[in-house]
């Protein structure tokens, strides 16, 4: 890990590098890049940092657009996807001010980092350790058009049951039938061997996995599940993990998304977050004697969770398609509740986590959209509200629900809460729920209203276009 520009520098000439790859995350929780020569990097760039349009990202007023970034030194990874030997490296974004530059408080590797300073000043903990599971789908090739004439998609995939009778695909007769995807062993799982190089690639740009295997969608499905980290290197790492699969899959002749929703009658892709605290090194979340031993620290983290849920979805689940995963029937969370090992619950306590020092849970509904920063920093922020308030979740009525919630009877049902069931529901929830997000300086007013406005611009795109299922439906009408 990179402590100077003299290590930087080291790491360039022992692996030969001629480019610096420069990567910054716009408002959308996508990776933009610049690169320079290997020798423009100087002490002055650490200091004074590289010049560039921010109102391009999303986030900066075209008026005051102008700013820099400095590269992150621990960051530094060789980047095998580049043909030249390339360095990459993150980068923190700065408003340009005299005497000198500050952190813009909308970019959001700095929300990120303010919402555990500002834990920190709670007194609270001095460490939130995050550890995300990877759902992602790869096939074998992909096409959609959205044309005034043409709209709609196909999907590739020579593993799905659907494949039989193609003479361009598999057909060895090991295929998977819809919904059996979920650890299957060779020769059904296809992308064996490439799980393991993108696990390999992660290993070598510093991510520890904890392992990998096929998951539920039969017709691609994949798992990559990490090891717990400090909640800022994992929001890196997020992007980092994103950046491997994607280009894994393309080094193959494959395509891999994240996308919540890809295909219809699979499951759907999350990103489940496990989470703890930890004050002085000593876990914040274990109590012997609690409700599944966590603390009351713990279950008062789970109600701010929980009272916040409909406009954390806003943040970790930020498009139109995460809405089509958060439907009954597929294990994806679907009540605002909490239980153990119950997966229809928004948060799920692992039984298997009886250790003090990894005793935590985890948050069901997130998804890969989410831009990671600003989803981990809101997951942070609405628990330390409900650790600042009291929040208790069984005295709020939101369980434990340690039973199938299927099985009630319809009376007892309706009594739950749900989830956002649209996109624009979440966000009306961001819009009247957010001073949770806002304290402490953490989200900036300004970057929660650009958030929005870009959402709903996305919502009103797909809610203005006809859908394919609507001509079967209606058109004869």
């Amino acid at each position: 890990m990179a402590k100077s520009l003299q290590d930087i520098l080291a790491l360039c000439k022992d692996n030969d590098v001629q480019m610096i790859d420069f990567k910054l995350t716009d408002i959308d929780g996508r990776w933009r890049h610049l690169s320079i020569p290997v020798e423009r990097l100087t002490e002055d760039t650490m200091v004074s940092g590289i010049g560039f349009d921010a109102s391009n990202y999303g986030y900066a007023a075209v008026e005051n657009s102008d700013m820099v970034f400095i590269p992150v030194l621990d960051s530094a990874v060789i980047d095998t996807y580049a043909a030249t030997p390339t360095l990459s490296m993150i980068g923190d974004v700065m408003v340009i001010a005299r005497p000198d530059n500050k952190p813009f408080d909308q970019y959001p590797r700095n929300v990120a980092k303010r919402a555990i300073d500002y834990m920190k000043e709670l007194g609270i903990a001095d460490q939130m350790l995050i550890g995300p599971e990877y759902e992602f789908y790869v096939f074998d090739g992909i096409d959609y058009a959205n044309d005034p004439e043409n709209m709609g998609y196909s999907i590739y995939a020579s593993q799905a049951e659907w494949s039989s009778g193609d003479v361009n695909d598999n057909n060895n007769g090991y295929l998977l039938r819809n919904g059996r995807g979920y650890h299957a062993a060779l020769p059904m799982d296809t992308c064996n061997d490439l799980r393991t190089n993108m696990c390999l690639a992660m290993k070598d740009w510093g991510i520890a996995v904890k392992y990998h295997h096929p998951e539920v969608g039969a017709c691609g499905q994949m798992e990559i599940e990490v090891e717990l980290g400090d909640m800022v290197t994992m929001a890196d790492n997020t992007m980092n993990t994103k950046y491997i699969i994607k280009n894994e899959a393309v080094l193959e002749g494959r395509t891999a998304t994240l996308m919540p929703k890809p295909v219809f009658g699979e499951a759907g892709n999350g990103m489940h977050v496990h989470m703890l605290l930890r004050k002085d090194g000593k876990p914040v979340f274990y109590d012997e004697n609690g409700y599944g031993q966590l603390s009351d620290t713990a279950l008062y983290f789970i109600g701010g969770m929980l009272e916040h849920a409909a406009s954390l979805c806003a943040l970790t689940n930020p498009s139109t398609n995460s809405y089509k995963r958060l439907v009954p029937g597929y294990e994806a969370p679907v009540t605002i509740g909490y239980a153990m090992s119950n997966r229809s619950a928004v948060v799920r306590i692992p039984a298997y986590a009886k250790n003090p020092d990894v005793k935590r849970f985890e948050l069901r509904n997130p998804d890969a959209t989410c831009n990671p920063y600003f989803a981990y920093a809101a997951i942070l922020m609405a628990g330390l509200d409900g650790i600042k308030n009291k929040i208790d979740p069984h005295a709020k009525g939101w369980g434990p629900y340690d039973f199938n919630l299927f099985e009630l009877p319809d009376e007892e049902k309706a009594k739950l809460s749900g989830l956002p069931a649209t996109l624009d529901q979440a966000l009306d929830a961001l819009e009247k729920d957010h001073d949770y997000l806002t304290a402490g300086g953490v989200f900036p007013e300004k970057l929660l209203q650009l958030h929005i406005a870009r959402r709903r611009k996305d919502a009103k795109e797909i809610s203005n276009r006809p859908h394919p299922m609507e001509f079967a439906m209606y058109y004869d009408l």
